[in-house]
């Protein structure tokens, strides 16, 4: 009991929160001490460099978040107005938002059960079917890993090259996953990371665009730094945006990729407590493709309606009684108001996973004793 007399609640156990228990504060402080907090400088320069030997020593682009990656990607693949991008309708929204920044149309494609990302099958029908409509050619696919599990690229990616459409690989929430022995965000013709304050790694706000060729990461940067032209004074000849990271950040960021394969190893000890301990015939996982490795950002379950008559709602809420943030899955992009009147090619299948699923606590802070709380709620709430 507090001196109030009130019952102390239990500590609050969050989504995904940042994990700061490295070598981060001593790199802030070195670039506070060095004077440089402006978009340049040297921990700038080191993250760019972890992240590129980390990803197979492509060309990178540290950005001010993986939004900004999408469009200067979309840019380079010179995607204008009235052009057509394929996304997965079970995303973020920011996968799409960039799309419209470039007054083009996304067309979005359900998803499959197997990694709950891009159905093949559906892709390949609605390339068909907008090539029969007499709509142009889409000018980029956009393939999304959900949840850090990586989506099924060799089919994808075989009819990205049939019909010859380039491929942004949006791995924001997958940073440290693989597909047969390869990085997530080495596959596309251009890669996208995330580092937003909930990822599995963080700058605080963050993300980095992943190129195949240094002449693509120079015109990226050149056109995050407001498009400056080379000259002695202040002129710009095309449009620019401020998306560059912060020197600041990015030493958040270098030690935070010191600690990544640690923190995804114990993502995966939090996936595997609750596969463990939690009931197989009332609820199921995002699976894990043969031949894919997940970096398990976020543990994500789907209630099975046959076994049980709640629904993820009542469990969010039980959960947040206990303060115990949960939330659920993406709501479908065909089911915003934003983008009804996009095409959409599919059946029920990412509806289905959004109206029977729910993302659990999986930051790298959590301890067994976390855990347990959480598991014995949900038992709790489903009657097992």
């Amino acid at each position: 009991m507090s001196i109030l007399g009130k019952i102390m609640k239990s500590k609050r156990i969050y989504l995904s929160p940042p994990d700061l228990k490295g070598q981060e504060l001593e790199h802030l402080q070195a670039a506070l001490q060095s004077n440089w907090i402006a978009p340049i400088g040297p921990h700038l320069d080191k993250f760019e460099e972890l992240l590129s030997r980390y990803l197979d020593d492509l060309p990178v682009v540290a950005l001010n978040s993986g939004t900004a990656a999408i469009h200067l990607a979309l840019r380079l693949l010179g995607v204008t107005e009235k052009d057509e991008v394929i996304c997965p309708t079970f995303t973020f929204v920011a996968t799409t938002n960039p799309v419209m920044y470039q007054k083009a149309t996304p067309v979005l494609i359900d998803s499959e059960l197997d990694t709950w990302n891009m159905c093949p099958v559906q892709l390949e029908r609605a390339i068909e079917d907008r090539l029969k409509q007499g709509k142009p050619k889409p000018k980029a696919i956009i393939i999304v890993h959900l949840y850090g599990q990586p989506a099924q690229l060799t089919q994808l990616l075989a009819i990205a090259q049939k019909y010859e459409i380039p491929v942004i690989e949006d791995a924001a929430e997958a940073l440290g996953s693989c597909y047969n022995g390869q990085k997530a965000g080495t596959w596309g013709h251009l890669g996208v990371i995330s580092f937003n304050g909930n990822k599995i790694v963080t700058t605080s706000a963050g993300g980095a665009l992943v190129t195949r060729h240094v002449s693509e990461a120079k015109k990226a940067l050149f056109w995050a730094t407001q498009s400056k032209d080379k000259a002695p004074y202040y002129q710009h000849s095309e449009v620019g945006y401020n998306y560059r990271l912060s020197n600041l950040l990015a030493a958040i960021g270098v030690g935070q990729m010191q600690q990544l394969e640690e923190k995804v190893a114990h993502r995966r000890r939090v996936f595997d407590y609750y596969q463990q301990n939690l009931p197989a015939d009332v609820l199921s996982f995002q699976p894990e493709l043969s031949g894919t490795f997940s970096n398990r950002w976020l543990t994500c379950i789907v209630l099975n309606q046959q076994k049980t008559s709640v629904t993820p709602l009542q469990l969010q809420k039980a959960l947040e009684v206990e303060n115990i943030e949960s939330r659920p899955l993406w709501k479908p992009m065909h089911l915003q108001p934003l983008l009804r009147q996009c095409p959409y090619y599919g059946h029920t299948v990412a509806e289905g996973l959004f109206q029977q699923g729910l993302c659990l606590p999986s930051g790298a802070s959590l301890q067994v004793a976390d855990l347990d709380r959480i598991v014995q709620v949900i038992k709790r709430v489903l009657s097992v």
